[in-house]
């Protein structure tokens, strides 16, 4: 039987040769990139830049400018890479490339340069199909406390624009280890008219609003109806209350159907929601940490079927409404005195996440990093909040384990390999 392309992939991460994150290199040069994109002989990488001018041949010497290279005006074919070069690109940005299934459309950040979409936030439209988007951050300048409305409801007037990433299309798409934060909406919208895709290892903190009546912008809202929507190890956090970290929600009208929602940290304040005003069918929430945040499976509408196992839920409660099946073991709702899950990233495999409960208040945890660290392998662990800024702690393995100092009861970082 014909291998799926996500275990072509997977097969790729066990032949590859490790190379360090953050240290630039020429993208045909990194063998864990060469094994991992499945191109066809001959086909092509191209190259858009801050400086980019739509004229250019798409070379890192004289690269696109974005906004053409994404919206299919210049000539990507499926299987091909569209480097993103370090940088700055305002305004809102729009995704109209396809590729095809045995061979997307990859965009992903030139290795180890930091590629910033700021204050105008990106769209997946029609005809969008089959690309995967990559290692992006996409953000917004004003902080939290600048992002104010005097209107109440979810459509004010008198802000700027909201920014983030919003999915409007597209079937078998990815959206992989993107940083999406500080947005003046919410930081995804991921809407029925994308389907069967795929978020993981995203990170998605601090975007929304706060307005006269509550916060508004949650991490991801979403809807789905066809195919299924996958959310898996993403981290996610709101500054407000009344803001959500997952919003599967919709009214009688929109459809909550055909989720997977597994391995994703949610902390600091936010409710975890799958449900809305029609049934909701077909809803798979396993292994999920969470920490400040409730968990809750159905909004008002008498539902189908969930499956709800093995979450960890401290200081926060599981919900479960009006299900008619309900498949439910594992789920932990109390603070561990001490739980360590290190969850390697299933496309990048010099990266990890890592989530601590500390209810003992241990000043060091120790955590199983095998088979993700060899022995005496360094890695860096990252503050969710400061992706490119300097290490909250780094080391080397001892054997398969790891020793990490803590500081109250509960820790999430992002793990990278090397120094």
């Amino acid at each position: 039987m014909r291998r799926s392309l996500a275990a072509r992939l997977l097969a790729a991460f066990l032949v590859a040769v490790p190379v360090l994150l953050g240290a630039p290199a020429e993208p045909s040069k990194d063998p864990i990139w060469s094994a991992l994109v499945p191109r066809a002989a001959g086909a092509g990488e191209h190259f858009a830049g801050p400086e980019g001018k739509p004229g250019n041949p798409g070379t890192r010497e004289a690269p696109w400018d974005l906004a053409s290279a994404l919206s299919g005006e210049r000539k990507i074919e499926p299987g091909e890479v569209l480097w993103v070069l370090g940088g700055t690109y305002r305004g809102k940005l729009e995704v109209k490339v396809s590729g095809t299934e045995a061979a997307p459309v990859f965009v992903r950040a030139s290795p180890g340069e930091r590629a910033t979409i700021l204050d105008g936030g990106l769209s997946v439209v029609e005809p969008a199909s089959h690309i995967w988007i990559w290692d992006l951050e996409i953000a917004g300048s004003a902080p939290v406390s600048r992002r104010e409305s005097k209107q109440g409801g979810s459509s004010p007037t008198d802000l700027p624009p909201l920014g983030g990433l919003n999915v409007l299309a597209g079937k078998g798409c990815k959206f992989i280890d993107l940083w999406i934060h500080d947005n003046v909406g919410g930081g995804v919208g991921w809407w029925v008219g994308s389907t069967d895709g795929e978020f993981h290892g995203c990170v998605i903190h601090d975007n929304g609003w706060r307005g006269p009546d509550r916060g508004h912008g949650h991490s991801i809202y979403t809807q789905n109806k066809d195919g299924t929507k996958t959310i898996s190890s993403c981290i996610l956090s709101v500054p407000h209350e009344g803001s959500y970290t997952m919003h599967a929600y919709g009214s009688s009208r929109a459809y909550v159907d055909n989720y997977v929602l597994e391995e994703n940290i949610a902390w600091e304040k936010g409710p975890f929601l799958v449900g809305g005003g029609r049934p909701s069918r077909n809803i798979k929430v396993l292994r999920n940490y969470l920490y400040k945040v409730d968990m809750r499976l159905g909004y008002g509408a008498q539902n189908e079927d969930c499956e709800i196992r093995d979450n960890v839920i401290a200081h926060g409660g599981l919900v479960i409404e009006k299900f008619r099946k309900v498949a439910k073991e594992g789920n932990v709702t109390d603070m561990p005195a001490k739980k360590a899950v290190l969850v390697p990233n299933k496309y990048d495999p010099r990266r990890a996440n890592l989530v601590i409960y500390n209810g003992a208040r241990a000043p060091e945890v120790s955590v199983d990093a095998g088979p993700f660290l060899g022995p005496g392998e360094p890695f860096r662990l990252m503050d969710p909040k400061d992706l490119h800024g300097k290490p909250a702690f780094q080391g080397a393995s001892a054997g398969t384990e790891i020793r990490v100092p803590v500081k109250g009861e509960f820790a999430v970082y992002v793990v990278l390999k090397g120094q």
